[in-house]
């Protein structure tokens, strides 16, 4: 329902603003953070910041532009619920926590029947509040954001109008556990996690994790190669090019504020499934048990800081990073002291944190045909 009718413009008009002055705009929802954006040459800066502030502040919500948009969703959530990979994601999160981030971040079609545009502008009145808005901009000169911004967001409240006392976030607390979803289809996709303990927040473990996730890779059986790909990643070398039966195996991480997750997902036919969980667990406590060179550990070093600094060179990119940073830390951290961290790894650390995520209690997720996925307690067995 971003960009939508405002109390100032009808839906129309607002799109017509924007194609006047060339902008870009779309919105975009995580699990803790949710993102209006807009991209526009600097010229028009004043514009966008105002049309933004619109967007968020006065929306109407009419029945029918909502009516429309729950069409919509319904129509992308029979293409996402045929996707493994979100649905294994989104299961991790409902198997593995209590609390907040157990809520799923698909709306189920049950939660779409009962929405409405009361419930919509409830949830803005009581989440939309200064003290969790951040305005974060890049290529801009920071008096003049100030100078446009400041008269547009001086008046924004405090908290909700219902709220009897000071925001908390919801508190989630991970208990590992696990989900099967049977699918009509030959294969069998599985996933095993674990928490990566205080998240983002825990900045020298999160940053470990990352290089891991990097060290380990992985991928599909049919690459078309090339540098960057991860073709020398452990799980390509050790298991992409020595089991046929395998036909993807990644690594895999979701960090939040103060909890992740870690793990690996994968796919085969439903007869390998025994064989393709082994080789789960095979990888993640050898990751453990010193196989980790000193070779693999650079090039996974390498890449982690040439994929981050790629991302920043988008303008958006960067702007989001600001916002969630800010949103987490209270500050944004330089780039260059996120590039020494990682050259400063070292194997022990590596293996420490390896050690660390695998004590935690396991989360297991399947789809598809899992008559062969083997029991819970019998893999959460092999890493006790």
């Amino acid at each position: 329902m971003a960009f939508k009718s405002t109390l100032n413009r009808s839906h129309f008009r607002l799109i017509r603003e924007a194609e006047a002055i060339g902008a870009n705009i779309m919105a975009s929802a995580s699990r803790e953070q949710m993102a209006y954006t807009g991209d526009v040459i600097k010229t028009y800066m004043p514009e966008i910041v105002e049309l933004l502030v619109d967007s968020v502040r006065n929306p109407v919500f009419y029945q029918w532009e909502v009516k429309e948009q729950v069409a919509k969703v319904k129509a992308e959530l029979v293409e996402i619920l045929n996707n493994p990979q979100s649905v294994l994601i989104e299961a991790l999160h409902t198997a593995g926590y209590q609390g907040g981030l157990a809520k799923p971040l698909i709306a189920s079609e049950a939660a779409l029947a009962q929405m409405s545009a009361e419930s919509l502008a409830y949830f803005v009145q009581e989440n939309y509040t200064a003290p969790r808005i951040v305005l974060a901009a890049s290529g801009v000169d920071h008096k003049e954001l100030l100078s446009v911004a400041e008269p547009l967001l001086s008046t924004l409240p405090v908290s909700g109008p219902h709220a009897e006392e000071p925001y908390q976030a919801p508190v989630s607390k991970y208990v590992g556990g696990d989900w099967r979803g049977v699918a009509d289809t030959p294969k069998a996709h599985v996933a095993l996690a674990f928490e990566v303990p205080g998240g983002w927040r825990n900045e020298k473990d999160s940053i470990s994790v990352t290089v891991l996730q990097t060290l380990l890779g992985g991928g599909g059986s049919f690459s078309a190669g090339g540098p960057g790909k991860g073709m020398y990643s452990r799980l390509y070398t050790r298991v992409l090019n020595q089991y046929s039966e395998v036909q993807s195996i990644v690594a895999f991480s979701s960090i939040y504020n103060d909890t992740g997750l870690f793990g690996l997902h994968g796919c085969s036919d439903s007869e390998f499934a025994p064989d393709l969980v082994d080789i789960f667990c095979n990888e993640l406590i050898e990751s453990v048990q010193g196989t980790i060179t000193e070779t693999d550990l650079r090039r996974a070093k390498n890449s982690t800081i040439s994929s981050v600094l790629m991302n920043l060179e988008s303008r958006a990119i960067v702007t989001e990073d600001i916002g969630r940073q800010i949103l987490c830390y209270g500050h944004r951290k330089p780039v260059q002291s996120f590039i020494d961290q990682v050259n400063n790894l070292t194997i022990k650390e590596i293996q420490e944190i390896a050690e660390k995520v695998l004590r935690t209690p396991l989360t297991m997720a399947s789809w598809g045909d899992v008559t062969n996925v083997p029991r819970y307690e019998e893999i959460a067995a092999r890493f006790k």
